[in-house]
């Protein structure tokens, strides 16, 4: 057995809290494969540490051995249930906005009148999000952002994703070496996995860098239409398209649906994880 770093968001892709059914036996088999000694499990999220526990509560979710959560603003390796905060990954990603503190970069950004401030809740030191209504042009706004910020010298990663629960745009600005890919490939360092035996689960717009990079990944199949074109565009335009999975349902009998579709896909890198799931 090869040992397996399985990354998977959570919002509508491990979660079923989609429109989409899930199928009944989805994250009873999902436990099992992350229950195998030779698997480490990551939760890629854009929801903090909080938000991450309580997901974990409600959905009986397995305990695992890291968090990236704030969309790859933060690192958390778990131990015996302790979150340790990885501060060598603050390290990393710090030097990018220039000693400029969060609130003076939001002063910044004052002028554009689209962008509405989330809650203090969905703020980090490393994370400035914002809300913008769908119609806006939300290209144009980034643009705009992009100007200031090369204004001052600040090295910024701007991701664009949207809630379709609640039908609205979300703006996230991290420094430009953060991002779930990024804190992905931290992980991977740390842990000592490369890209052949790490997989990556997700549906939303901010998976996208993580599905277009060289990192085997999973776009589940309750995915929406605009962002598995979107994925498998970005995947094609970086030549990695052979690195994307679309999941298709009728795996085990399952409907490809949120774990469902994790498990279609970490079989199709990883053909002997297979086994895993067919003994009872």
């Amino acid at each position: 057995m090869i040992p397996l770093l399985l990354c998977s968001d959570l919002d509508r892709t491990l979660l079923p809290n989609g429109a989409q059914p899930e199928s009944a036996q989805a994250r009873k088999k999902f436990a099992r494969l992350v229950q195998q000694p030779m698997v480490s499990l990551a939760y890629v999220t854009g929801r903090d540490q909080q938000l991450v526990k309580q997901a974990i509560e409600e959905y009986q979710l397995p305990q695992p051995d890291y968090v990236i959560a704030d969309v790859g603003s933060t690192v958390y390796k778990i131990s015996h249930t302790q979150w340790q905060q990885q501060l060598a990954w603050d390290e990393i990603i710090a030097a990018d906005w220039q000693g400029v503190e969060h609130d003076k970069l939001q002063t910044l950004f004052s002028d554009i009148a689209l962008l509405r401030l989330q809650p203090a809740e969905k703020q980090n030191r490393f994370k400035l999000s914002y809300y913008v209504s769908l119609p806006a042009d939300h290209a144009a706004i980034m643009a705009a952002m992009e100007k200031i910020l090369q204004q001052h010298s600040i090295k910024a990663n701007l991701i664009w994703s949207v809630d379709e629960q609640d039908n609205t745009g979300l703006l996230d600005l991290l420094p430009a070496s953060a991002g779930k890919r990024q804190a992905i490939e931290f992980v991977m360092q740390q842990a000592g996995f490369d890209p052949a035996n790490t997989v990556f689960a997700g549906d939303s717009g901010n998976d996208i860098c993580v599905m277009s990079s060289s990192l085997q990944s999973v776009l589940v199949a309750n995915a929406s239409d605009k962002v598995r074109q979107d994925a498998v565009h970005c995947a094609e335009q970086n030549r990695q398209r052979e690195k994307l999975y679309l999941a298709k349902g009728d795996f085990m009998g399952m409907n490809g649906n949120y774990s469902a579709g994790i498990l279609e896909g970490v079989v199709h890198f990883v053909p002997e994880t297979a086994a895993w799931l067919a003994d009872e």
